[in-house]
């Protein structure tokens, strides 16, 4: 729940709602208020926590894959401003979807329910028992592989469609890798990388 309060400048008005909420870690809305005939301008701002909000995104989830007939646990934390929310369901499977697009799609959902709630655009970084660390690793792996194929063979390769972050993970494990060069192709959602020799 926001907190709401009201003051005469915007600056004790913030300043009121970080007291109230014992915190300076706070998002919030402000608006003009008209006062009445002997009142001047007031000021109000909704605000919530870091900690509020985190709880928030949680709950919406759990409400989203509990309808999906999934029971589901929550570990999260906040880490230099980023709000971290890790998912153990009954089905990881189908939270991580094919490549992760399922997991892709609920952080979309979330960021796009805060900020229609708040105007706000906090970095949210969703993941299912360790998927993304484990997908990094493989894509690592994969990267060193290929190349050493491409450098032995001295064949291209043309690897499987991925996003934007998952290509990047690609292009900097091989960004210093001798004898071979990275190129990303083709047009979204089918883009991919080819490793080229060199």
């Amino acid at each position: 729940m926001p907190t709401v309060v009201e003051a005469k400048t915007q600056i004790e008005a913030i300043e009121n709602a970080k007291n109230l909420l014992h915190t300076d870690k706070i998002f919030y809305k402000m608006s003009e208020k008209k006062g009445g005939i002997f009142k001047g301008k007031m000021y109000e701002v909704k605000a919530i926590s870091y900690p509020e909000l985190l709880n928030e995104m949680k709950n919406y989830l759990k409400d989203m894959i509990e309808k999906m007939g999934l029971e589901v646990q929550f570990e999260t934390s906040i880490t230099d401003d980023v709000f971290n929310i890790t998912m153990y369901s009954n089905n990881n499977p189908l939270l991580i979807g094919k490549n992760g697009q399922n997991l892709k799609a609920m952080e979309t959902l979330v960021k796009a329910k805060i900020n229609t709630d708040w105007q706000i655009h906090p970095k949210i970084v969703l993941d299912v028992e360790n998927y993304k660390e484990k997908r990094i690793a493989y894509l690592e792996r994969l990267a060193i592989k290929t190349a050493k194929e491409v450098r032995n063979t001295k064949m291209d390769a043309v690897l499987e469609d991925m996003n934007s972050y998952e290509r990047r993970i690609i292009h900097n494990k091989l960004a210093n890798f001798k004898g071979v060069s990275t190129v990303s192709e083709g047009e979204e959602p089918h883009r991919h990388i080819i490793i080229r020799a060199e």
